[in-house]
């Protein structure tokens, strides 16, 4: 039994709600010490010669924070920042001595690395953005800055890690589920209280397509009882292509349609199956696994024993986490959608998101 499923048998009954409560507490009282520590100057946060952005969110996955991170980096790179991305690698099976870089390395592991750290290297190797894998972001701000001299430091999901200074902090909020119950992990999803919202330099909502412009402006109110003066961006996750791994081909979406099968170890995988559906595919079988879990040769194969040859979908976060020999087991038709996060509103938009990260970002590229 996972993680996820203890917390939902407790939340069936009166004494597990109530277990599930009590460890919030517990929770809530660990992190405000944590935070009070370094707000009361008990502890000093660091700082380096560089630009540092956050971009995380106060809630338990699925904000779509990944892609976010891959949007930064890509917009800075192409107009030649030196963007360099620091990481806890959250869930990573083997540890590294000091910091881990992901950088023209033909021999790094995603188990070395965690899955998200390792797709995002293989997304961004070409335009040379180093990922560096360390769980204390202090030092691995300092390793980018002694190899790369990065102007800007990205901190993906660095929002509770207080040990290093930054310039800006950009929160993610998924406009379908924003914040749960209001509880604090494990009774709920908050990480912190909503209150850290006043942290945020710059909001950005995701999975606004999925919902109503109502629940929109209902959520955006909710921010503004803590954090009135924020500016509030739009986004949706937009699917671009899926990649035939069996073929190493782009295939375009409107090539696959009607009856096919999926599997994902994400957050929220209702947000990748409903993606599927809107896209025209009728989802005969689903795989769910927990969020992070690594595939094994039987995984696979039961893949391919039951699907009964349809089409079968899956993320590049999923896919990079397949054992060696996955082709000597999954032969063809297997799918990875590629998807990007886009600011809705316009050019207009999109320069409040990158001017956050790189003041005057946008009067850069226009003199490109």
């Amino acid at each position: 039994m996972n993680l996820e499923e203890l917390k939902e048998n407790l939340q069936d009954n009166a004494l597990g709600r109530g277990l599930l409560w009590s460890a919030s507490k517990l929770y809530g009282m660990g992190a405000w010490f944590h935070r009070t520590m370094y707000e009361s100057g008990w502890k000093t946060a660091q700082s380096v010669n560089s630009r540092v952005v956050c971009i995380g969110n106060i809630t338990a996955g699925g904000t779509g924070k990944t892609t976010a991170v891959l949007l930064a980096a890509t917009a800075l790179a192409k107009e030649g920042v030196r963007v360099a991305i620091v990481s806890r690698g959250y869930k990573r099976q083997q540890k590294a001595e000091g910091p881990l870089v992901l950088f023209d390395n033909p021999d790094a592991d995603w188990r070395m690395a965690g899955d998200e750290p390792f797709m995002m290297s293989r997304v961004l190797a070409q335009y040379k953005v180093p990922i560096v894998i360390c769980p204390d972001r202090a030092e691995g701000a300092k390793e980018a800055l002694r190899r790369f001299k990065s102007q800007i430091i990205l901190l993906d999901d660095g929002l509770q890690h207080h040990r290093l200074e930054r310039d800006a902090n950009i929160i993610l909020v998924d406009a379908k589920n924003p914040f749960g119950n209001k509880q604090l992990l494990p009774y709920g999803v908050l990480r912190e209280p909503l209150t850290a919202l006043k942290r945020a330099n710059l909001i950005v909502l995701t999975h606004c397509d999925l919902v109503s412009p109502r629940q929109l402006e209902d959520v955006k109110d909710e921010i503004r009882l803590y954090n009135d003066t924020v500016e509030i961006l739009e986004s949706v996750h937009s699917p671009e292509y899926y990649f035939d791994i069996c073929q190493s081909k782009k295939v375009d979406l409107s090539m696959i349609k009607g009856p096919a099968a999926c599997f994902c170890a994400l957050g929220h995988p209702e947000s990748f199956e409903n993606t599927l559906e809107k896209l025209g595919l009728e989802l005969k079988q689903k795989w769910r696994f927990p969020d992070h879990q690594f595939y094994t040769e039987e995984n696979l194969r039961t893949f391919e024993e039951t699907r009964g040859n349809l089409p079968l979908v899956t993320t590049f976060k999923d896919f990079v986490k397949f054992p060696d020999n996955w082709r000597e087991i999954l032969t063809k038709d297997v799918y990875v959608l590629s998807v990007n996060l886009k600011i809705r509103g316009g050019q207009g938009e999109m320069d409040k998101f990158t001017d956050m990260l790189y003041p005057n970002f946008s009067q850069l590229k226009n003199r490109r």
